[in-house]
């Protein structure tokens, strides 16, 4: 009974905040389109379902960057840092990925998006390296230098594009699709997600990479509460002054913190634009990625636990999907990325009130044990 008291209790503020989310929503339908208000928050409820395994296989194709991306923010919060450099980091393995994918055609077909894959979580780790180093070794605040780093990626991706005869597909302003060989597979799951409109199959975007996010994810669940490695972190993370006592290399712990972080980013970036039959492109405009944003909502509703970063994840992708069909109700579907925004604010706002409440509630324990022993 204490541990689903417990388990309750550490899910609630996920929770409240996204019933609070969705009802601020829902509020703002009712003043610019009562007619339509219930209506829309049906649709943003149903999420994929609204169009039936097609759309749930949206559901997890746009699930997969944010899943990784909240994996690397959650990561940072597990070792005491805040990594909000993800939209750097995973537009900067993107384009590792898409060089990759569109000139390195020698490689066999079945390494080809292999090697892309982990050449764009390599450009990733490094990104995020850098931060590391500047807060082990100049004590620079790392939000700081992580926001500074999302924007010098974002505009260096850019300038290389432009640059590159390849890469840059001018009358698109975007990048060139890469090869087939590069493409992620399907796996499958083409088989299962898909709509049949009398003949013809109407298949969604899905495809291996939500497989290798949440093994991604079981990893790093694994590397945090069952290895040594991830024990120090996390120890540096809760007090690096007991962890430096205790001989733990804080520096060290800094830099592969935020190392890893980057590198998740970095798959996130590989596993977008190398989705099939050509890939996503990146678009040259001054727009930071949203997935990496998104990241942090998804690390909070997950409690920055692996596990629980899947279904949150997974949740925001759904009511996504839900809102892409809002504008057949008269509404703008940016009405989802205030409702998002909204649940980032409340959660942690929840998350700031229990720590409170369990502060409060220890004190309180704490001086009805010293009543209790007369000090």
């Amino acid at each position: 009974m204490n541990k689903i008291k417990k388990w309750l209790l550490s899910i609630s503020p996920s929770l409240i905040a996204i019933l609070s989310g969705v009802f601020a929503g829902f509020i703002i339908m009712l003043i610019s389109n009562p007619a339509n208000a219930f209506s829309g928050l049906i649709v943003i409820l149903k999420g994929g379902w609204n169009s039936g395994m097609k759309g749930v296989g949206q559901v997890l194709y746009f699930a997969t960057p944010i899943i990784l991306t909240g994996l690397s923010v959650g990561f940072a919060f597990k070792t005491g840092m805040f990594n909000i450099g993800a939209s750097g980091q995973l537009v900067v393995g993107a384009l590792a990925s898409i060089y990759v994918g569109i000139n390195w055609t020698f490689l066999p077909g079945h390494l080809h998006w292999i090697v892309a894959m982990l050449m764009g979580t390599l450009a990733g780790m490094v990104w995020g390296m850098l931060v590391g180093l500047l807060k082990a070794y100049r004590n620079v605040n790392e939000v700081i230098s992580a926001i500074m780093l999302n924007y010098i990626g974002m505009y260096g991706v850019n300038y290389l594009i432009k640059s590159s005869n390849s890469m840059y597909d001018i009358l698109r302003n975007q990048t060139a699709n890469v090869a087939a060989s590069a493409a992620i597979p399907k796996a499958g799951l083409d088989n299962i997600f898909y709509n049949l409109i009398g003949k013809f199959k109407d298949v969604s975007s899905v495809n291996a990479g939500i497989i290798i996010a949440v093994v991604v994810a079981i990893i790093i669940h694994i590397l945090l509460n069952r290895t040594t490695f991830g024990y120090e972190l996390k120890a540096c993370g809760h007090n690096r002054y007991a962890s430096q006592y205790a001989g733990v290399n804080e520096n060290r712990a800094i830099i592969l913190s935020m190392a890893i972080a980057g590198a998740l980013s970095g798959m996130a970036g590989a596993l977008m634009f190398l989705a099939p039959p050509s890939g996503m492109h990146i678009h040259v405009q001054e727009v930071l990625a949203p997935q990496g944003f998104n990241g942090i909502a998804v690390a909070l509703l997950g409690l920055s636990h692996p596990i629980g970063i899947i279904f949150a994840a997974l949740f925001i992708a759904h009511i996504t999907v839900g809102g892409g069909y809002l504008q057949s109700l008269r509404y703008m579907r940016e009405i989802i990325d205030i409702i998002i925004g909204l649940i980032i604010y409340f959660s942690a706002f929840s998350l700031l009130m229990r720590n409170i409440v369990l502060r409060a509630t220890r004190k309180r324990k704490q001086y009805a044990g010293e009543e209790e022993a007369g000090v």
